[in-house]
């Protein structure tokens, strides 16, 4: 069969799956729509934050980055696992404990002001967004390519697979559809790879493959005979303080994901929540070991398979082709010399190669079978899928629990606070499929962006908000205001008004790091300056941090 068939089949077998554990998961309280009930096993619940925290991002794009920048790539590696790790050990324990649904209530609560929890609900939403509009794209890119339809098509098409399981069974539908996204998705990164590391190095274990062969020496050969630094080189396409700046906004930033602190408040108790954060942990390793190793072997078969060969001989590759008619592949023989050229000018460089298609097209580049290169795509979409549902989910409660609910009418029935969710899921959908459709960069760089804006809006006042009591309301209203704003200035203004990079160099990606640093102190300086908070909330902050024993269960049983 067909790459084609193949991949129809996955993926329509893939998605009968999700839409009938979504119906069978279907919910009418708020607490199944917002929390799952609270009831999700640990190990459920890390394979579900798992799928939930590797996105497109890390799928599908985070190998592509890690192929055009070589050692400067591990930027990726280290601040999304790292940040992973400052959010599991660091935060999410304490965020349980608290008992609350968001990101918001607990900064609503904490900071006893409703502009605090509006400011947080603004912030939530802008993170959100920016973060799903990578999902969507990478949902387009998949059905653009493997089943030959137009990128909006292929957006509007996960719009109504996604908006299915999230309207109708809210979190609880979404987490056990992302425990079954998480076996598809590792499954498809997986298969790849093994094969690819044993065609390559003849150890079928990638990681082994990697570092025990020659395989880097040959590409870094590969690399300097076409006149790019060696793949190994440090520093060779990013400055030191950008690599420092870029990891440590993705690792707060992670840290103040809403979309993955939500998933804390799934479990039934502070220890769920620590043991699902350590499954969680194992499941994402997975993945992380192997991308280095994949993005690895990627480039050397493409750059082996594309260089200096003839335009006819390139056309006649089936795989080549279609991804050329998707716009993220192309061909210009510049010089007219009949073959093409990959070199590191733009000038000369006669294959552009989008960074979104690596991991998709490597299967292919490959020659594995076409089952395998369908299941890859089944992959990419239940890793795009599976992030952007929970996005929704975000941006839901934070309309219908942290404003409507909690501000506008505190009367709202059950039904009617789920009902008011649902209608927002759908808002929310249409905005991503729009920012699917037009998104602002590749998957894995909007996806920095969200991270940044998260570090230099959230982490602040979480951490602050847990470990000093004297944080008050006018600081933490300052001090995310101030980072969110400076943070969204500089990317607006470098990604899309031209304007340069003045911060000492730091790229978009990485001024996160800045705006988290001014909302550390502004929050902190604000909070000297004005009246501490009241007793019972320095009180509650003090119980937040007891190691022994939880809040009363009436403290839960308000939701």
């Amino acid at each position: 069969m067909s790459v084609e068939i193949w991949t129809t089949l996955f993926v329509g077998l893939s998605f009968i799956m999700y839409i009938y554990i979504g119906w069978r998961s279907r919910v009418k309280d708020s607490s199944g729509f917002f929390v799952a009930g609270q009831g999700v096993p640990s190990i459920a619940n890390g394979a579900a934050t798992a799928a939930d925290w590797m996105s497109a991002a890390s799928f599908i794009s985070m190998a592509g980055l890690i192929s055009f920048l070589g050692y400067d790539g591990s930027i990726y590696l280290m601040g999304w696992t790292g940040g992973y790790v400052l959010l599991a050990l660091l935060l999410a324990p304490y965020l349980r404990k608290f008992g609350k649904y968001t990101v918001p209530d607990f900064v609503g609560d904490r900071y006893y002001s409703n502009v605090a929890r509006i400011v947080a609900v603004i912030a939530a939403i802008f993170v959100s967004l920016t973060y799903v509009a990578g999902q969507m794209r990478g949902v387009g890119i998949v059905f653009s390519r493997f089943l030959q339809v137009d990128i909006t098509t292929g957006v509007v098409i996960g719009m109504v697979i996604v908006g299915f399981f999230a309207v109708l069974g809210g979190m609880k539908g979404i987490t056990w559809t992302q425990v079954a996204q998480y076996c598809v998705l590792i499954i498809a990164y997986l298969i790849p790879a093994i094969a690819l590391a044993f065609l390559l190095t003849g150890n079928p274990i990638p990681q082994l493959g990697f570092t025990f062969s020659d395989i880097a020496d040959k590409l870094n050969q590969v690399q300097t005979d076409l006149g790019f630094a060696e793949y190994t080189q440090p520093f060779a396409n990013k400055s030191m303080l950008d690599v420092l700046c870029i990891t440590i906004a993705l690792m707060v930033g992670t840290a103040g994901l809403p979309h993955v602190i939500v998933r804390f408040y799934t479990v039934k108790n502070v220890r769920s929540a620590r043991f699902s954060a350590g499954w969680a942990l194992l499941f994402i390793a997975i993945l992380y070991t192997t991308a280095p190793a994949l993005s690895m072997f990627a480039r050397y078969n493409l750059i082996n398979s594309l260089h200096n060969q003839t335009i006819e001989e390139v056309r006649q590759l089936d795989w080549a082709n279609k991804w050329e008619n998707t716009g993220l592949l192309a061909f210009e023989d510049k010089n007219g010399d009949g073959r093409l050229q990959l070199t590191p000018e733009e000038a000369t460089n006669e294959i552009t190669i989008d960074r979104d298609i690596i991991v998709l097209s490597t299967p292919e580049v490959a020659k594995l079978a076409p089952w395998v290169v369908a299941l890859v795509a089944a992959g990419g979409l239940a890793a795009a899928l599976s992030t952007a549902s929970g996005l929704l989910l975000v941006i839901s409660s934070s309309f219908a629990h942290d404003i409507y609910y909690r501000m506008i009418n505190p009367e709202a029935s059950e039904s009617k606070r789920v009902f008011v969710g649902r209608i927002m899921v759908g808002l929310a959908l249409v905005v991503a499929g729009y920012f699917g459709v037009h998104p602002p960069g590749f998957v894995g760089q909007v996806v920095a962006f969200a991270f940044g804006l998260a570090a230099a809006s959230f982490f602040p006042v979480i951490i602050l908000g847990i470990f000093d009591k004297r944080t008050n309301k006018e600081g933490a209203i300052a001090g995310m205001i101030i980072g969110l704003a400076v943070t969204a200035f500089y990317i607006i203004g470098v990604k899309f008004a031209g304007m340069p990079t003045w911060f000492f160099g730091v790229s978009a990606e990485g001024i996160g790091t800045a705006g988290m640093i001014i909302n550390l102190f502004v929050t902190v300086i604000v909070s000297r300056l004005t009246p501490p908070p009241p007793a019972e909330i320095q009180e509650m902050v003090e119980d937040l941090r007891m190691p022994a024993g939880e809040l009363p269960a009436g403290a839960a049983s308000e939701f």
